[in-house]
């Protein structure tokens, strides 16, 4: 499995997502209801050691920090991931950077690629596995709201092997 850092949600905008999530889930649309919480990935690795936990809470203090979930947008192809954007602000790309380098010792082998600072797309996973049939129906849900303003409430640790979150204070 996978570890990562990411970014969580106040109560207002996690509803928010929750409730795209269900639609999509009435819909047909392989969402990710109920399992997960809405989140944003800032780094992820096959390991991250549990003592970043204790140098992240120095960026406590950014928190909340408010955002904007603009457009949808699919990774892929056939069998796509459905995502919303969140809009990289100046204060949004610095978090990320300074997230990146804090964790870099503490992940092995490596951060992913993807999560790379230049590499990086913030985005909120809506739906995995959506087929180009669905794809429009999708994206039309998906889109309600055109844009969701809402605030980052800070940031949490996910152990992808034991499916444990730890928040970051």
């Amino acid at each position: 499995m996978v570890h990562s850092v990411e970014l969580v949600f106040d109560p207002d905008t996690e509803a928010t997502i929750r409730g795209i999530w269900d639609a999509l889930r009435d819909a047909g649309i392989p969402s990710q209801a109920p399992a997960a919480r809405p989140h944003a990935t800032l780094t992820v690795a096959e390991r991250i050691d549990p003592a970043v936990d204790a140098v992240l809470a120095s960026l406590s203090d950014r928190f909340p920090m408010p955002c904007r979930i603009g457009a949808p947008l699919f990774f892929g192809r056939a069998k796509a991931v459905l995502a919303r954007l969140v809009v990289p602000t100046a204060a949004l790309l610095e978090l990320h950077a300074e997230v990146h380098r804090l964790c870099g010792p503490y992940t092995h082998p490596s951060p992913m690629a993807n999560a790379l600072p230049d590499a990086w797309t913030a985005h909120v996973t809506l739906a995995r596995r959506v087929v180009p049939a669905q794809m429009g129906r999708a994206v039309r849900i998906a889109g309600k709201p055109a844009e969701i303003t809402g605030a980052i409430a800070g940031l949490r640790r996910w152990d992808g092997d034991a499916k444990r979150e730890y928040p970051i204070r």
